[in-house]
C-alpha cells in the first residue's frame, strides 16, 4: 500500500438503547461531538481540560451544550476537538425502541491514534454520556442517558477484534496505531472495473468559494464545486499535510516525510487522474445545520487501478471540511 505508514486506530462502537423510546439527531456525529467533549473538558484536570474548552469555546455562541435541548442550531461551527478525531455514525433513523442499536465509528489519527487516550480519556466519557439525564440540556427522550454500551471493536484490516463484549472492557487488548491496514488491499479486481463514487456523507471541497448566504447557490451546485478524482486525490494530501507529524521543525508537513518513491508514485496517479472526465452526476444540498454541503453520486468513464489505493485512503481518513464531524468519506463501485 503506498504512503504508509500512516496512523490510525478505529473503534467500532455498538450502543443499545435501553429506553422505550430514544431520539436520534438527523446528523448524530454533531451531538456525540458536542456531549462528549463537554464531558471529557468536565473530567480532566485543570491544565489538561484547557484545550478541551477552548475546543469548546467554538460552540459558545450557539448556547454550548443547551442547544441540544433547543434545537437553536442553525449552522455548524468549526469545533474540532484539540486532537485527530473522526466521528462517523453509521446511517440510521431517527427514533429507536429498547434493544436497537445504534453504531458509531470513531478514528483516531495522526499522533492522537492512542489506544490510552481512547481507554483514558474518550471512553469514560461515553459512559457518562450513556447514563446521564439532565433535563437542563436534554431534548425529552434524547438519546442521552438511555443507552449502553453494548460492544467496542477495532479494526484489524478488514476485520474487527473486541475491545468490549457484551458490556466487558478487556484491558489486555493492546490496539497499535498500523493494525487498521494489515491485509487491506485498495487495489481493485483487473475483472471488476470501478465507475462509480457515491458520497456517504456531505462533502465540502471549496468552503471559500461558495456564496452561503445566496440560497440559490446553497440549494444548487455549480459546476467548479463538482468534484473531479484530481480535486478529491489533492483534497487527501492537503488533509494529510494537515496532520501533526511530530517533528521538532514544525514547517515539515506530510509530503516531506515521503521518500521519492511514494512522491513520484502520488504525482503520476495525479496528473493519470487529470484526464479521467465525469460523465454523470447527481447532487443535492443539505440542511443548513448539517456539516458539509453537498451529497450525492458520480459516474467516471472508468477509475484506474493506480488510482484506486489513494481513493481508498481519502475514504478511511476523510476530505474536506468537518471532516471531524464524518464528512467527506465515500464508496466506489
Amino acid at each position: 500500500m503506498p504512503l504508509l505508514p500512516l496512523n490510525v486506530i478505529r473503534y467500532l462502537i455498538v450502543c443499545r438503547v435501553n429506553a422505550s423510546m430514544a431520539f436520534l439527531p438527523l446528523f448524530p456525529s454533531v451531538e456525540f461531538s458536542l456531549v462528549l467533549g463537554t464531558f471529557i473538558a468536565e473530567r480532566l484536570p485543570t491544565v489538561q481540560a484547557r484545550a478541551w474548552r477552548k475546543a469548546l469555546m467554538a460552540w459558545e455562541e450557539y448556547g454550548g451544550i443547551s442547544l441540544i435541548k433547543k434545537r437553536s442550531l442553525k449552522n455548524v461551527p468549526r469545533a474540532d476537538w484539540p486532537l485527530e478525531a473522526v466521528l462517523f455514525c453509521y446511517p440510521g433513523k431517527k427514533v429507536y425502541g429498547e434493544g436497537e442499536l445504534i453504531m458509531l465509528e470513531l478514528k483516531l489519527m495522526g499522533e492522537s491514534a492512542d489506544h490510552a487516550l481512547f481507554l483514558e480519556t474518550i471512553l469514560p466519557a461515553l459512559e457518562t454520556a450513556s447514563s446521564t439525564i439532565d433535563g437542563c440540556w436534554q431534548a425529552p427522550y434524547s438519546i442521552w442517558g438511555r443507552f449502553d454500551i453494548k460492544s467496542i471493536y477495532v479494526a484489524r484490516g478488514p476485520k474487527w477484534e473486541p475491545l468490549v463484549d457484551d458490556g466487558r472492557l478487556d484491558l489486555r487488548y493492546k490496539a497499535t496505531p498500523l493494525q487498521w491496514s494489515e491485509g487491506l488491499c485498495f487495489h481493485s479486481d483487473s475483472q471488476r472495473l470501478l465507475r462509480n463514487l457515491t458520497w456517504v456523507t456531505p462533502f465540502d471541497l471549496r468552503p471559500n468559494e461558495t456564496d452561503g448566504n445566496n440560497e440559490e447557490n446553497r440549494l444548487k451546485i455549480t459546476p467548479g464545486e463538482v468534484p473531479s478524482l484530481k480535486e478529491i486525490l489533492t483534497s487527501f494530501m492537503l488533509r494529510m499535510n494537515s496532520f501533526s507529524t511530530g517533528k521538532r521543525n514544525k514547517g515539515i508537513q506530510f509530503w516531506d516525510l515521503l521518500s521519492s518513491r511514494d512522491r513520484n508514485s502520488f504525482q503520476e496517479a495525479l496528473e493519470q487522474s487529470s484526464d479521467i472526465p465525469m460523465i454523470h452526476g447527481a447532487f443535492q444540498s443539505v440542511p443548513r445545520r448539517w456539516p458539509g454541503r453537498w451529497i450525492g453520486s458520480q459516474k467516471f468513464s472508468i477509475i484506474p487501478d493506480s488510482i484506486v489505493p489513494y481513493l481508498g485512503l481519502a475514504s478511511i481518513f476523510h476530505i474536506g471540511e468537518h471532516t471531524h464531524f464524518g464528512c467527506g468519506t465515500f464508496v466506489l463501485d
